[in-house]
């Protein structure tokens, strides 16, 4: 017999079961089913009328009240509008009659009310007599009669709900016979289901656990195995065929041993060629593999540093962070270039490493490990360093001169100005304006170079953003009105306090709002955004300009980048170089989302208020 065969035979006897089972709870369900909507819509439908009808007559004993106290208008008004609710849900009531004596009730109710709404009809003008008589007419005849429709309304709703609760009893008496005869029933099915799968299962796993101790035994290398399983069906073939393959594996093994010795010498030569520091850390976080540039970085031998915890051999919680996120995720981080560096100290002076996180994944998107890659850029730090140094130094020299020059040419543009020629005046004009162009070049460097050297000072404290914002728009609205560009603040309630310099920020608010007021043109609009994040806040300002080009966006805020546009607005192009390091000054990060022809959006981030805040230099 196939197995098959076996698995239809056993599993069809426990199908039989489980139908029979599942029928006679359907009954059960049926019957509680048919209680349950004799409680609901027999009952239900008489209370919900009846309560109504109670509410509206309470609002109309209210509006008498009111005709009483000489509100006559709005009393009559009220109480005539509650008549008609009142007369509504009376009519629903008598097209919901399930009780004999409902009927009756309700013929009653409704002599009750007609008669109610002439004692109200009959209620004395009570402009003429004193709110004596009103108040006694309502107290003896109008109040009485209240109470007679009321009583008669509560008297349904009583009797309706005496009339679910007796149907609730009769369907939790159904649904107690249908629980113990299902739990009779599924006794009866769920032993013989056993019965059933235990004899089925012993049959079919005993040859299976033989095969699992075989395939345990190739695991470990043992390829001499004898599975004793006798029976023709499937799992006797898959015996036969274990077997077969474990003979062919122990051929196999002898010929592949020394090809993956091969292979595995081949990848240690391609890891220690690599010019760049390598290693690589598997699934728990254990070194696998690092080439000697990295071991030299790192300052261990790289075959101790093998199987080692990569925490433990790097100690730089940043760079741990990283790898572990990556590992988690399956991505690498987005870091921004200045993140992305290792620094160490070796041989008495600092070395800088730039590193490259990369995850390994196999094609089902199986997380294996993350690859290390750290590049030296000591001499290019050290060039970079060396040129903010003759930056700085070029700048403060030429500061001086340019002033003299600044002044000189004042002073001869008020003194001279009659005796000078239109062209030798209009040359001397150029003159003065390209010094003051140079002077707030100069000017623009000596800040970078103080920011980058950490020589400016920040006074970071809780700060307001709505009072930043604020004071960047209110120095544009004259100029953005002559451009016909609208500035539009757009903040959510209840922003937490930020910590930052409130000057610099500003600066770099009005700075990018410049920026967008160049490129903006008439008819256009221009937003200041902030929207609050897990522990700092977003801070953008978007146009509907022309947008920066792909091929500028990644070097925007680079020195001296200026967007080539058709309408050359000149500019130093330090301009987002000094936000970006003011901003970075302020524990934040900014960027640039743009789409040639739609706009731009710069964004920048800043730390929420809720760490201790105190005054630090930078």
């Amino acid at each position: 017999m196939k197995l098959k065969t076996k698995i239809l035979l056993g599993y069809g006897a426990v199908l039989t079961l489980v139908i029979f089972v599942g029928t006679w709870g359907i009954i059960n369900l049926r019957r509680l089913g048919l209680a349950s909507d004799a409680i609901l819509q027999e009952n239900y439908r008489s209370i919900v009328a009846a309560g109504e009808m109670i509410a509206a007559l309470e609002r109309q004993d209210s509006a008498s009240l009111l005709v009483i106290l000489r509100n006559e208008k709005a009393g009559q008004q009220q109480f005539r509008q509650y008549e008609i609710q009142f007369l509504q849900w009376l009519g629903r009531a008598k097209d919901n009659i399930t009780i004999s004596s409902e009927q009756q009730l309700l013929t009653a109710i409704e002599t009750e009310y007609q008669n109610y709404l002439v004692a109200f009809a009959n209620l004395p003008d009570a402009s003429e007599p004193s709110p004596a008589d009103n108040t006694r007419y309502y107290y003896q005849t109008l109040l009485p009669q209240f109470r007679r429709v009321y009583t008669k309304s509560n008297d349904l709703k009583s009797l309706n709900q005496n009339t679910m609760v007796a149907a609730s009893q009769q369907a939790q008496s159904i649904a107690t016979q249908a629980t113990g005869s299902m739990i009779l029933v599924g006794t009866i099915a769920a032993a013989l289901g056993l019965g059933f799968s235990l004899i089925l299962s012993d049959r079919i796993t005993h040859p299976l656990r033989l095969m699992i101790g075989a395939t345990h035994q190739i695991a470990e290398g043992d390829y001499d195995i004898t599975i004793p399983v006798q029976t023709r069906d499937e799992v006797g073939q898959l015996a036969q065929e274990i077997t077969v393959m474990g003979r062919k594996l122990k051929a196999f093994h002898r010929l592949n041993v020394g090809k993956v010795i091969a292979e595995r010498r081949r990848n240690d030569a391609i890891i220690h060629s690599i010019a760049d520091g390598l290693v690589v850390i598997d699934d728990a976080f254990q070194v696998i593999a690092i080439n000697p540039i990295a071991a030299r970085i790192l300052n261990v031998v790289p075959e101790q540093a093998r199987g080692s915890s990569f925490r433990a051999l790097v100690q730089n919680e940043d760079l741990c962070e990283y790898m572990q996120t990556t590992l988690s995720t399956g991505h690498p981080p987005e870091l921004d270039p200045s993140q992305a560096i290792l620094e160490r100290h070796q041989n008495q002076q600092d070395q800088y490493y730039q590193f490259a996180i990369t995850p390994v994944t196999t094609e089902g998107n199986e997380k294996l490990g993350v690859i290390l890659l750290l590049q030296d850029i000591t001499r290019l730090k050290e060039v970079d360093r060396l040129k903010s140094e003759f930056v700085a130094t070029a700048s403060h020299e030429l500061r001086t001169p340019l002033t003299g020059m600044s002044m000189s040419m004042g002073l001869l543009l008020e003194t001279a100005q009659e005796k000078l020629s239109e062209s030798e005046l209009e040359l001397l004009q150029t003159a003065e304006s390209d010094v003051q162009r140079l002077r707030a070049l100069v000017n623009d460097l000596l800040d970078l170079s103080k920011i980058e050297s950490g020589k400016i000072r920040l006074d970071i404290a809780p700060v307001e953003v709505s009072l930043l914002i604020e004071k960047a728009l209110s120095a544009f609205k004259i100029q953005a009105q002559k451009q016909g560009v609208e500035l539009m603040p757009i903040l959510p309630d209840g922003l937490p306090l930020v910590r930052a310099d409130a000057n610099k920020i500003t600066w770099v608010l009005t700075n990018l709002i410049a920026n967008a007021l160049r490129y903006t043109e008439r008819g256009g609009k221009i937003e200041v955004i902030v929207s609050p994040r897990i522990d700092v806040l977003h801070l953008s300002v978007r146009d509907d300009g022309a947008g920066i080009p792909l091929g500028y966006q990644a070097k925007i805020f680079d020195k001296f980048v200026q967007v080539e546009t058709e309408k050359d607005i000149g500019g130093s192009g330090l301009g987002l170089a000094i936000c970006k390091e003011i901003v970075k000054a302020n524990d934040g990060s900014i960027w640039v989302e743009s789409t040639p022809g739609q706009g731009s959006t710069f964004t920048f981030t800043l730390p929420i208020a809720h760490r201790s805040s105190s005054s630090i230099g930078v």
